[in-house]
């Protein structure tokens, strides 16, 4: 039976090849049509009419008339559809919102989820991976096991009769078709769990024993629960709990500094790894290859416009579409949605790396990174220097995060690290050279601001405890699912609230 589900999803999920090929290669194109029908929609909604979105006829138009949103800017109008107000942001009903707390604010966001959101962005993109490695690994069995799916830990909840919130994973699995629901692990009732700890452990006890062939999840999160399984069955490696695992899925954060602790828990056959770039927000973007960015999906019911990174805090930014930009140049992501976000400023940052297709990495947040004394250190660079740095010193850094020491009367600024080791090195003096070394060679502003020691002095490492960030997340109610230490920032609380942790344990 399930051999012959495999062989019908390798064949359904394939047929979009030629769809996406096509977006690809005409990338132009379909986002100018894409433009055309989101303003469309846009034109039978409060928002539409409040902006006079009908008389739209150019993207230049669109960008003079209508502003740039941040969630503050744009709350007002999701408050209403949260009260049962329908075509307020988009003609069709929205009953679902996506709670997100964020990485640096403990503000709660609702994002509005429509049904073309879930059906044409968040479910096409959770296809859309398979599709193509599928398209790659012909004999692939991902569907004659099941989808261990490490979702977050907020159950659905009710905003009134016919409205409801969770996380995003809770919005999708109570939206999934039935034979998803087969083929995932585990049951929907310990998905939902609410409560993080208590719900990994149920995972873990419900899971172990299962056919696995793919899981998907944030890499911290994940490994968690790889740890758990194996100390519970005993094994060495993964595999040898999962012999059928292929695919790993992944996303939320740079997954490079975790590979090695990934090959060390799979074991001596390797298994597959693709990436995904899928928020509250929409879906964006998938590793459609081994070895490659992620692609920027054109067809998911978002129209993109891009910021210069170094105008961002401009009254008035120019915004770019995907025609306009540069190859190699940090841009702030800004998305035109099918749950009607409009002109909205995700707070995300990614740099392109190649044209048609339109590859790309993601190099940020636009409030997480150091640029205290001009040196403008990106999160990009961060995790590349890390992960250069756990190789050259043979050591494995499970979390870490950094903010600036600013200038005094009498001692010139530097950046302080807080990390925390799965192995560590054998001299943390000689991990801050290296690492210093290397962020050098990421980032030439820091290298300059370095030479000489002329506005920056040699970083300051300190080496964190086991569990450490685990229990700052902890105590921010912050477990599970999308949530993530923030990597850098430019002032100091969140560093010294878990070097505050570090000491106490």
């Amino acid at each position: 039976m399930l051999s012959f589900v495999n062989s019908f999803m390798s064949w359904y999920l394939k047929r979009r090849i030629p769809q996406m090929e096509y977006a690809f290669e005409n990338a132009a194109e379909v986002q100018q049509q894409m433009f055309k029908s989101l303003l469309a929609q846009a034109g039978r909604t409060s928002f539409g009419r409040d902006f006079h979105v009908k008389d739209i006829k150019t993207i230049e138009e669109y960008r003079n008339r209508v502003p740039l949103f941040q969630y503050d800017d744009i709350k007002p109008y999701i408050k209403r559809v949260m009260q049962g107000e329908q075509r307020v942001l988009w003609p069709g009903d929205i009953n679902w919102f996506a709670k997100s707390s964020g990485t640096t604010s403990d503000k709660s966001k609702f994002i509005p989820v429509s049904y073309d959101a879930l059906e044409d962005c968040q479910f096409r993109g959770s296809r859309d991976i398979l599709a193509w490695y599928y398209y790659h690994n012909p004999e692939a069995k991902v569907f004659q096991g099941k989808a261990l799916i490490i979702g977050g830990s907020h159950q659905v909840n009710e905003l009134s009769p016919d409205s409801f919130y969770g996380d995003l994973s809770a919005v999708m699995m109570n939206n999934l078709p039935f034979i998803a629901n087969f083929l995932a692990t585990p049951s929907i009732d310990i998905a939902l769990m609410a409560d993080w700890e208590h719900k990994m452990q149920k995972m873990i006890d419900s899971t172990y024993d299962e056919n696995v062939t793919n899981v998907s999840g944030v890499p911290s999160w994940t490994m968690l629960l790889l740890k758990g399984v194996m100390e519970k069955t005993g094994a060495s490696s993964i595999l040898d709990v999962w012999p059928n695992l292929e695919l790993y899925v992944h996303g939320g954060v740079n997954f490079a500094p975790y590979r090695s602790q990934f090959a060390e828990l799979v074991g001596e056959r390797d298994i597959q790894y693709r990436e995904t770039y899928n928020a509250s927000e929409g879906f964006f973007g998938i590793q459609d290859t081994v070895g490659k960015d992620m692609a920027l999906m054109m067809d998911y019911g978002i129209f993109y416009e891009f910021i210069k990174v170094e105008d961002l805090d401009s009254e008035n930014p120019r915004c770019y579409w995907i025609d306009e930009i540069e190859i190699n140049r940090n841009y702030a992501l800004v998305i035109n949605t099918n749950a009607g976000l409009w002109r909205y400023v995700i707070g995300d940052t990614i740099k392109f790396t190649s044209k048609n297709p339109y590859r790309f990495v993601i190099s940020g947040r636009t409030k997480s990174y150091i640029n205290a004394f001009g040196e403008e250190l990106m999160v990009e660079n961060a995790e590349n220097a890390i992960s250069a740095a756990q190789i050259k010193c043979k050591c494995q850094v499970s979390e870490f995060t950094a903010a600036p020491v600013y200038l005094t009367n009498t001692s010139k600024g530097r950046h302080e690290w807080a990390i925390e080791f799965a192995r560590e090195p054998a001299s943390l003096e000689e991990f801050s050279i290296v690492l210093d070394d290397e962020l050098k060679k990421c980032n030439s502003d820091y290298e300059a601001k370095r030479h000489g020691d002329l506005a920056l002095l040699l970083p300051i490492v300190n080496k964190c405890k086991e569990g450490t960030f685990y229990n700052w997340l902890k105590a921010k109610q912050k477990l599970g699912g999308q949530h993530k230490v923030p990597k850098l920032c430019n002032e100091r609380k969140i560093l010294e609230e878990i070097l505050k942790i570090d000491k106490n344990e």
